[in-house]
């Protein structure tokens, strides 16, 4: 394999300074060398009319012909840039495509920048670098179907530390996001939940309904369901089965037994492991996304049939969510889904992760119990009515995303600008930071 003429890192353009002024680099130039090598050797021979499916077919086929050895030298590679990014408490990482430059970029505390201290890799070594993550089968996926989610696990320190991944094809290259899953589930207690949202939560408390946790990517829904998971599971003695594209945080079993579905891996989709759920004997179902028309409607009628089901929305409050579900059906099926949704819909947690003044992150949250008057509003077609209901309905434990925003920026933790940045109804948030200032 001959060596490749880019420049890995850098840091190492200071080879000129005295050794004692050297910073240490972040990656061993050795680990550097060495990858740098392989992934030459895979792209050398590649003939250079290949492009799109037929130039990532080729490095595919060339990292089958590979010895485990190599395979290893690049994962190691990538692992050190994972340990990196767990130095700097990044949620998730990009690589690949000419998107990024060839840069390794981080998202840390919200903002998303390239890694000056990390190596400079070329589009074809960023394609060798990502396939070599994933398994024979699941690149077919990726050549197939251009996107593949994925789970990754490290060893660490005795533990298994877990990152989600999603790769997918862009202008002909590779592009990969990589998130890091917490190895630690965060208390639900830390939540400070109202208690009427802890017994509709808790299997010991309400044995059946659909419970939604909502938001953009990135707002922390998965923990949150996690953390809500993790109280049943160390509460009530139940069958949990989990459904997610990827699993990403896996429970140890307590008080519960817990059954975690990957979808293309354990189940095809979420609808055929939603309704495979209904012969296996579950007291809680949690479906990671309702992202189309088909798991919807598993989702309402495993509820139906007397089960407590978890679920997401990619929404941003909890108003959008009642109309996302009912706008994913066709026109003829609204009347029967609203009243089926109206009768089985317990909860609705819309959150946003927002930038605090101390350039972390606060979460900021919205929540819907569905009262007899919020159950006949979606019945009758008045959903616009219920942002007024939860405006009202403090004492039970409702909340607007504009009165939580608020009550962040009454503590000095987030800025106006933010607040008002991250908020839904705008005119409603202004409305209440003047009548605090009158």
């Amino acid at each position: 394999m001959s060596q490749d003429p880019v420049t890995v890192s850098r840091a190492t353009s200071s080879r000129s300074m005295p050794a004692a002024k050297q910073a240490e680099p972040v990656i061993a130039e050795r680990m550097v060398s060495n990858a740098m090598k392989v992934m030459e050797y895979v792209v050398r021979d590649m003939p250079p009319h290949f492009f799109g499916t037929e130039k990532q077919e080729f490095i595919a086929a060339k990292l089958e012909s590979l010895d485990d050895k190599a395979i290893q030298v690049l994962r190691m590679f990538y692992e050190r840039i994972l340990a990196r990014m767990r130095e700097l408490e990044a949620s998730d990482i990009d690589v690949g495509s000419f998107g990024t430059r060839g840069e390794i970029w981080f998202r840390v505390y919200g903002n998303k920048l390239p890694q000056k201290d990390l190596p400079v890799l070329k589009t074809p070594y960023c394609d060798v670098l990502i396939q070599a993550l994933i398994m024979p089968r699941q690149r077919q996926v990726l050549l197939e179907k251009r996107s593949l989610d994925f789970s990754y696990n490290v060893e660490e320190n005795g533990e298994r530390v877990r990152y989600r991944g999603t790769a997918y094809f862009d202008l002909d290259a590779v592009g990969m996001n990589m998130r890091a899953i917490t190895s630690e589930i965060r208390p639900y207690a830390g939540y400070g939940f109202h208690p009427n949202i802890t017994n509709i939560v808790n299997l010991k408390n309400t044995k059946e309904g659909l419970i939604l946790v909502t938001g953009i990517t990135g707002s922390g829904k998965s923990t949150t369901l996690d953390a809500i998971i993790d109280a049943n599971n160390n509460a009530v003695d139940a069958h949990i089965i989990i459904i997610g594209a990827p699993i990403e945080y896996v429970h140890t079993p307590i008080r519960s037994v817990i059954r975690h579905r990957e979808v293309g891996r354990d189940v095809m989709s979420f609808k055929d492991g939603t309704v495979q759920a209904l012969r296996q004997d579950p007291d809680i179902v949690m479906i990671g996304e309702m992202r189309d028309p088909e798991t919807i409607m598993a989702a309402l009628e495993i509820t139906d049939s007397g089960h407590k089901v978890f679920s997401t929305l990619h929404t941003s409050s909890a108003v959008e969510s009642l109309d996302r579900i009912i706008g994913e059906v066709p026109p003829i099926e609204q009347d029967r889904v609203r009243n089926r949704l109206a009768d089985v819909l317990r909860l609705v947690i819309s959150q946003k992760l927002v930038p605090t003044v101390d350039r972390k992150r606060a979460l900021a949250k919205e929540v819907l119990i569905v009262t007899p008057s919020v159950r006949a509003a979606i019945k009758n077609g008045n959903i616009s009515e219920i942002y007024q209901m939860i405006t009202e309905g403090s004492a039970l434990g409702m909340i607007t995303m504009e009165q939580d925003l608020y009550r962040l920026l009454k503590s000095n933790r987030i800025s106006i600008d933010e607040a008002l940045n991250y908020a839904n109804n705008k005119k409603r948030l202004r409305q209440l930071i003047s009548k605090q200032i009158s």
